[in-house]
């Protein structure tokens, strides 16, 4: 999908800017000089590259590069890219991130006292909608009655059939990252109008429906399990998200869908991936190579794919104080996120000595931070680097090689294994045990790390998938399920504003909806409590 991304801005007429999504969801071109959707598709590979064009809105932040033409407005360009976004929402709440910068209201995240006119929580809304508009319309331009209309041969057509459940799952994906962070929002297909008009509001019930029968229906369309080009959704991520929308689905629904989960985690396990030998080698700037563990990746690459956002970000803002850049494969650091000490203690020791996947900086770091802003106070993360495992650093010191794993084999292991505990039917305990000592065994060396049924509790498999799956964008998700994001059971540092941590109010589970679209679109009401 590399060489695709290069071509995206040749489709410019087929992108369209939220400056509200309520109002005008699909209807602005980013250029009114641009070429129509009419003669992109006189060429028969702009059909790929349309689809190409969604996976890298994923990735990247506008048409020309790391900056200049941005996708959305309202937000330095660089803040307003998806994976970013996703990450600010999904890890600086929690326990497993802080950062130093005063960028407007970025502390309000650690503080859990964002409010609905926040930049960056509007900025992923509305980066989230430019996509599903990227989905609507490629889904739009692209039925029997269009393809038929342009004389589209039968070998053509049947590759534009897994293409459309590709665009499917993507906006599938869109649909479940909204209704994890907002819950109750606008909603609109490809069968809704190209113009100005209100969307409706769905119910957080009615999407997690809808998303479930998407991925349903899309199934049979999509490629088999790990033969899709590196980077293209497959059937395996297709049940990946459906795991994790069964596992979250008391807290979207109300109804616990536990043995789901387990029917559709066992798919993914049976369906041929395997553990990377090594831990580390997840993270780094060649994880695109021999790795048989990701299931769905959002990709980059140092010359073709760059943006200050993905992993551009995760990399340079975790390195700072004394770190050497050019260990992680970089020019330079932006001295920012570090972790808790309530992250840091859940591992046996600091130096990866015993658990491997403890992966800090702690020269000139201290381990308590008694000042948010600073970057030394908190050890630093040093689990994503843009280096080969060859030691060997990326092929840009700016921009990062390294790939997202949005999706691993890792994850649906856990993700069995507490659908298990959480009594679930179709799984069993003696699976659940050894499918985590399979995750701590690589990350040991040996099988001295292993635990036992008695072991395997709820909260152990909270601590587990903080150590697994730390800086992967999960775990706001995770302490919500858990019943520990807000409220008072689990405290850490910096939570609610306070150096020791304190409760916060039970309504900052879900994110605002955009006092913007509350004001432009009278169809929606706010969450509650904002």
């Amino acid at each position: 999908m590399y060489r695709l991304y290069n071509k995206i801005i040749l489709l410019a007429g087929l992108v369209f800017i939220l400056a509200s999504c309520t109002k005008d969801l699909n209807t602005v071109p980013l250029d009114p000089k641009s070429i129509t959707s009419a003669t992109v598709f006189d060429n028969p590979a702009a059909y790929k590259e349309a689809l190409a064009k969604i996976y890298a809105g994923l990735a990247l932040s506008g048409q020309q590069g790391p900056a200049g033409a941005a996708d959305i407005s309202g937000i330095d360009e660089g803040f307003g890219e998806y994976l970013r976004g996703l990450w600010y929402l999904e890890e600086l709440p929690t326990d497993e991130a802080v950062i130093s910068w005063n960028d407007q209201t970025i502390k309000d995240f650690h503080n859990q006292s964002w409010g609905s006119s926040d930049v960056f929580i509007s900025a992923f809304y509305y980066r989230v909608f430019y996509q599903i508009g990227l989905c609507n319309e490629f889904l739009r331009q692209t039925t029997d009655a269009k393809l038929n209309e342009r004389g589209v041969d039968a070998d053509l057509k049947a590759k534009i059939k897994h293409y459309r459940a590709e665009a499917r799952f993507l906006r599938a994906l869109s649909y479940y990252h909204a209704l994890d962070e907002f819950g109750n929002v606008p909603f609109v297909t490809e069968k809704d109008p190209v113009g100005a008009f209100f969307p409706k509001q769905i119910s957080r019930a009615d999407l997690f429906n809808y998303i479930e029968s998407e991925l349903k229906a899309i199934e049979p369309d999509l490629i088999d399990a790990r033969q899709n080009e590196y980077g293209r959704a497959d059937k395996a991520a297709d049940w990946t998200l459906l795991a994790k929308l069964y596992l979250n689905a008391k807290v979207f629904t109300g109804q616990e869908r536990n043995t789901d989960c387990i029917t559709y985690c066992k798919k993914v396990i049976d369906a041929g991936y395997s553990l990377k030998p090594e831990y580390k080698d997840l993270f780094l700037a060649d994880n695109n190579v021999n790795n048989n563990e990701v299931i769905f990746s959002v990709n980059f690459d140092g010359i073709h794919t760059q943006t200050w956002g993905g992993t551009t970000f995760i990399i340079h803002a975790a390195v700072g104080g004394s770190m050497t850049p050019a260990d992680y494969g970089i020019d330079g650091g932006w001295a920012g996120t570090r972790t808790t000490s309530a992250f840091v203690n859940k591992f046996p020791d600091v130096t990866g000595t015993t658990d491997k996947r403890a992966m800090f900086y702690t020269d000139g770091q201290k381990l308590e931070i008694n000042d948010v802003g600073k970057f030394t106070d908190g050890y630093a993360i040093t689990k994503f680097k843009n280096i080969t495992s060859t030691g060997t650093p990326g092929s840009d010191l700016t921009f990062p090689d390294t790939d997202f794993p949005m999706f691993r084999l890792a994850d649906v292991y856990l993700m069995y294994a507490e659908a298990v505990v959480r009594g679930g039917a179709g799984g069993d305990m003696a699976t659940a045990v050894n499918l985590v000592n399979k995750l701590r065994e690589r990350a040991y060396g040996n099988n001295s790390g292993d635990i036992t049924a008695n072991d395997l509790t709820l909260d152990f498999i909270l601590d587990e998938r903080a150590r697994e799956l730390y800086w992967e964008a999960q775990r706001r998700t995770d302490l919500i399920r858990f019943g520990k994001f807000t409220g008072g059971d689990y405290l850490w540092p910096w939570k609610g504003g306070v150096k020791e941590g304190t409760a916060t109010d039970s309504h900052y589970d879900l994110y605002p909806i955009p006092a913007s679209d509350i004001t432009s679109n009278p169809n929606l009401v706010q969450n509650p409590g904002y």
